[in-house]
């Protein structure tokens, strides 16, 4: 395991305080509160369905989303958008 040890993800999730979370995607750092997380969650499973990616991969292969109460406009490709979920999916598991 001392493999992953050097290694640094592009998107993070972080505890900051209590009912806040830090996400950081590249060199970003966005700050949610629970509210906001859940309704990127949200958001984010809504998009990773396999009907909504099929058409995603047809489209326009991205992703514009407002986050944080529309104070943040990001843009993911497909990848990162899988990444993004993964990692949301993975914070929530501790609960």
């Amino acid at each position: 395991m001392k493999i992953l040890s050097d290694v640094t993800f592009n998107i993070q999730l972080k505890k900051h305080a209590f009912c806040n979370y830090q996400l950081k995607i590249d060199e970003k750092v966005i700050t949610l509160t629970f509210p906001q997380l859940l309704q990127l969650r949200n958001k984010i499973n809504t998009l990773t369905t396999a009907e909504n990616l099929e058409n995603i991969i047809q489209n326009e292969n991205f992703v514009l989303l407002f986050i944080s109460d529309k104070k943040h406009l990001l843009l993911l490709e497909i990848p990162k958008l899988l990444d993004l979920k993964e990692e949301i999916s993975y914070s929530f598991s501790n609960f």
